[in-house]
């Protein structure tokens, strides 16, 4: 499957400082030190309503981790799933009478058109869970092999118990992932389990379903487990970053996890498990569900700057969940023709120091607020205060910047 094309990003003098993120299994801010190049798993999209804000935050975030470790002198392996046949995708796609691969497709499409516009550092390898059907099925049949997964009727289960980390990752207690698990597309009360929380693995074949015929019987793969397999067989065990939304953690980071450990025999699959907050909407979380989406395509279709929602989302921490507010984007809008101000002035104050403060903030922790917050004192200074002939590389030096840093274009 192709991504969407990148932007390049400009070249800047020195070399930025080694990237520091919270992971969520070690419950603390840590030093990601890629060994050589810096491989990064996003879980993409299940394609039925791209791209609302919520989206846009999550992989926003993950391209900022792209930019310092870019930055930092690391190539990068950048890998993201789409999940193109999954319950929520066919429920939306028998509710407004569409094909499901039509609906798909189009919102795919969608999808890759928004990031584009948001100047999103595409993935090297985009993957479909369609088009990876033979490798999924292949490492299920390892796990029966190895009795680490069992049938109940036509479909395919993982036990927990065959995965002596569980729980890692997200440390929540067993009552708070039943709960989870419930609401995030589990199935605890599945008779024939052998455990609440165990997983699916292979989904027989539904009634007006689509299936595939595989030695595992017709039909479709598990949700977490299309990620554990994509992710192996192009990054291998022990990547650098596994990212996604908060709301990510448990069951799907828990079990993908659980999967490729199982299939490995080894730890950890990721060595940091990396989380975006939420955007909220009065008060709630966006979804499909809520009716309380903001896409970035019908703001784009209003005449809104992409640039302009880029820098709204990257006001405030990327972990803290946030309220898309009445005055959230007129404020990005202003500080956005203030930034383009600067940029065309002949002349301005040595940008070096904006340099250092930006890479330093981004670089502990992804702290976009610091960096805002010095690229706006950069701003004002160039454009309250004369400037000299031997101040003309300022402009050109910030707008490189945060081209590459921040990825908003001048």
């Amino acid at each position: 499957m192709d991504a969407w094309p990148s932007n390049a990003v400009p070249e800047l003098p020195g070399e930025g400082e080694p990237l520091r993120l919270y992971d969520t299994a070690a419950g603390e801010v840590r030093p990601t030190a890629p060994q050589g190049t810096a491989g990064m798993y996003v879980c993409g999209i299940t394609p039925y309503d791209a791209t609302h804000l919520g989206h846009a935050a999550t992989y926003l975030a993950f391209d900022l981790v792209q930019r310092v470790w870019r930055d930092a002198g690391h190539e990068v392996r950048y890998v993201q799933n789409v999940t193109d046949v999954d319950d929520p995708l066919l429920e939306r796609a028998a509710h407004i009478g569409e094909n499901w691969m039509s609906l798909a497709e189009r919102e795919i499409q969608l999808f890759r058109d928004d990031m584009t516009a948001l100047r999103v550092l595409p993935p090297d390898e985009y993957i479909g869970a369609v088009e990876a059907i033979p490798e999924i099925t292949d490492a299920i049949e390892l796990l029966l092999a190895d009795e680490r997964a069992y049938r109940v009727d036509d479909d395919v289960y993982f036990p927990v118990s065959a995965a002596p980390g569980f729980g890692g990752e997200s440390h929540y207690d067993r009552d708070t992932m039943l709960t989870l698990f419930a609401e995030r597309g589990g199935d605890p009360a599945r008779t024939g389990k052998r455990d609440p929380l165990d997983s699916v693995l292979w989904q027989g074949r539904r009634p007006g379903e689509p299936y595939w015929d595989t030695a595992l019987g017709p039909g479709r793969p598990g949700w977490h487990i299309e990620c554990s397999v994509i992710a192996l067989n192009r990054l291998g065990m022990g990547f650098d970053v596994q990212g996604g939304g908060s709301d990510l953690i448990f069951p799907h980071h828990e079990h993908s996890a659980a999967h490729a450990e199982a299939l490995t025999g080894t730890a950890p699959f990721a060595r940091s498990y990396v989380h975006a907050g939420m955007i909220g909407l009065d008060g709630e979380k966006m979804s499909k569900s809520r009716g309380n989406l903001v896409l970035v395509s019908k703001l784009r279709a209003a005449g809104v700057d992409p640039m302009a929602v880029r820098l709204a989302l990257l006001d405030g921490h990327y972990r803290a969940d946030r309220e898309w507010t009445g005055g959230r984007l007129p404020a990005a809008e202003a500080r956005l023709a203030r930034w383009r101000a600067a940029a065309a002035l002949p002349a301005g104050p040595d940008a070096a120091p904006l340099l250092a403060e930006v890479r330093a903030a981004l670089a502990a922790d992804l702290d976009t607020s610091a960096a805002l917050d010095a690229t706006d004192r950069w701003v004002a200074g160039a454009l309250e205060a004369p400037a000299t002939a031997e101040d003309g590389t300022g402009p050109g030096l910030f707008a490189r910047t945060v081209d590459a840093l921040l990825g908003i274009s001048l």
